[in-house]
């Protein structure tokens, strides 16, 4: 049996767009690093290797079969040539176990520099994860990390537990896709869960798009070199790589749009029209290359194609897009639950996630919700002051359900692939 509290326990949240990992205990994650990984085909390296150019060897460097993964923004952050930048996760389901094995290896043994052999795991995991995922990375944690003792979590469950409660209504808006799900008495009730793909991706490259179709282009970092010309002065030279791979120009333009889109986007107070927005003061912004562009509306309508999701048609490059808003994800959610419970889940909604902590939007999402709910319902939602609380919930749920000590009699050691079934509801 496993002794408990001597070791601490490891919790890792893999997200779409970040990966967070840390000791039990703790109140924030030590690791926070994107989930892509860079990936360069074995073949075409072979061949630049032997004109003598070979590239000092980095230390997150994984050699998968004929391929080399690159995991960590330190790694990802260099550009080279070739490489291709991929999501292993792709609508909250694993497709790339390479690659994931990749990140898994890149925080025990470069970020949190532990031996899983040692440490009891304890993995988030989306809310609708299917049995053969599960099953998968059973296997994956105890045949080839050796791990101790696992616990899968479902993210709604630890979200609501880092709020405290054991009931409520959680609306998880990460990178990929936005998950409402409702939690009662700690357990995911399983039928209601609803979910949207709008997240925070979607809402980066509609705010790139929108520049773009404005004529502010985003100049990824490699892409140009700065030289002072007189003290103060900066002259901006442009540099080719012609060896770039698209999805790696993609990644560095997302980097800086999405750093615009937390600096200046809010959600509007009421819905966006082009009329009333037209003439907002502009704010300033200053990209990478030291050319400040000024945002105007698109401050508030980037983010209110979460509660109207056909405002993305008028972006230029998004005409196809339909999807339902946030608002009737959420009623839709509540509606698939028992009767009996639904007014305590109008009452206490959690806001979770890197998009949910957007300026204004727990207001906007109240506001909308008082004006479509049935008279009865109080309609509260809640989200954590804090900004960092908001965005690592999961993790934030993880840390605490795995210190406690009622907990320690919840692990499991191997028992065979199906049994993560039975242990982890």
């Amino acid at each position: 049996m496993y002794g408990g509290d001597e070791v601490s326990a490891i919790v890792i949240d893999l997200g779409s767009h970040t990966c967070k990992a840390g000791y039990a205990g703790e109140d924030a994650p030590k690791a926070v690093f994107p989930s892509v990984v860079g990936s360069i085909d074995q073949m075409e390296v072979d061949e630049t290797e032997n004109s003598g150019s070979a590239d000092p060897k980095h230390d997150s460097d994984k050699t998968k079969g004929k391929r080399k993964l690159y995991v960590g923004s330190q790694a990802l952050g260099y550009r080279r040539d070739h490489m291709e930048v991929l999501s292993p996760i792709k609508d909250g389901v694993v497709v790339d176990w390479d690659a994931v094995e990749g990140i898994w290896d890149h925080a025990f043994r470069e970020c949190l520099l532990v031996d899983p052999k040692e440490h009891p795991m304890l993995l988030a995991e989306p809310s609708f994860n299917s049995q053969q995922q599960r099953e998968r990375t059973a296997e994956l944690m105890f045949e080839k990390y050796k791990v101790p003792a696992l616990f899968m979590a479902k993210n709604a469950v630890l979200t609501s537990f880092a709020s405290g409660r054991a009931t409520s209504l959680v609306v998880d808006s990460g990178g990929g896709s936005t998950t409402v799900a409702p939690v009662h008495d700690g357990y995911v009730l399983q039928k209601a869960v609803a979910s949207s793909p709008i997240g925070g991706e979607f809402l980066t490259d509609c705010l790139t798009k929108s520049l773009e179709s404005k004529g502010m282009t985003i100049k990824p970092r490699y892409s140009f070199k700065r030289k002072e010309t007189r003290p103060g002065e900066f002259q901006v030279v442009d540099v080719d790589f012609p060896n770039t791979t698209e999805s790696y120009k993609l990644y560095s333009k997302r980097i800086i749009a999405s750093d615009i889109k937390e600096c200046v986007c809010r959600a509007p107070d009421t819905p966006y029209d082009e009329s009333s927005y037209s003439n907002i003061p502009m704010t300033p912004y200053e990209l990478p290359d030291g050319q400040t562009i000024e945002i105007g509306s698109d401050r508030f309508k980037i983010p209110d194609v979460l509660f109207n999701p056909s405002l993305a048609q008028t972006i230029p490059g998004m005409e196809n897009f339909a999807e339902i808003a946030l608002l009737f994800v959420v009623i839709d959610s509540i509606n698939k639950c028992d009767v009996d419970i639904r007014r305590e889940l109008f009452s206490s909604i959690l806001l979770a996630g890197g998009t949910a902590s957007m300026q204004q939007l727990k207001e906007r999402l109240e506001k909308d919700l008082l004006e479509e709910s049935p008279q009865a319902a109080r309609v509260k939602v809640l989200a954590s002051g804090n900004a960092t609380e908001r965005r690592f919930s999961v993790w934030i749920g993880g840390s605490i359900l795995a210190s406690l000590g009622s907990f320690q009699q919840m692990w499991y050691e191997e028992h065979g692939a199906s049994y993560v079934q039975r242990k982890c509801p």
